[in-house]
């Protein structure tokens, strides 16, 4: 399934295969493909790892996995919620939520971002 996506530029409308931008980009690069209200579309790739813990006090974020597989751990009051994610699937994760990637080998991601993100290396981030 090929997918396209068009941001608006001084000139008019550009569209963007998300694959394509990937394979130019180093591993762990975040590259912001459009504006989107007040944050932006973006893609990234990387091959593992874990992701510090982020949240964005004002709107949802939405996952996009391209390739791959990510476990997404999200904290709410009962606790810890890991979800599986695996490519072709979407996650949205909800406002003001503390939440972080383990990424299952190489993954390649589309995110749609607020404004306003938070990030922490804490243990339980709710503790600071």
């Amino acid at each position: 399934m090929k997918v396209n996506y068009l941001r608006v530029t001084k000139t008019g409308m550009q569209s963007h295969d998300p694959r394509q931008v990937l394979a130019d980009l180093p591993e762990m690069e975040f590259r912001q493909l459009a504006k989107f209200n007040q944050g932006h579309v973006g893609v990234f790739w990387a091959d593992g790892g874990r992701s510090p813990w982020e949240r964005h006090p004002d709107d949802d974020e939405l996952l996009q996995i391209l390739e791959g597989e990510v476990l997404v751990t999200v904290l709410t009051e009962e606790g810890p919620v890991e979800t599986r994610v695996p490519a072709g699937s979407s996650f949205v994760v909800p406002r003001g939520h503390w939440h972080r990637q383990e990424l299952r080998g190489k993954v390649l991601e589309l995110y749609v971002t607020p404004g306003r993100s938070e990030h922490s290396t804490a243990d339980d981030p709710r503790e600071d």
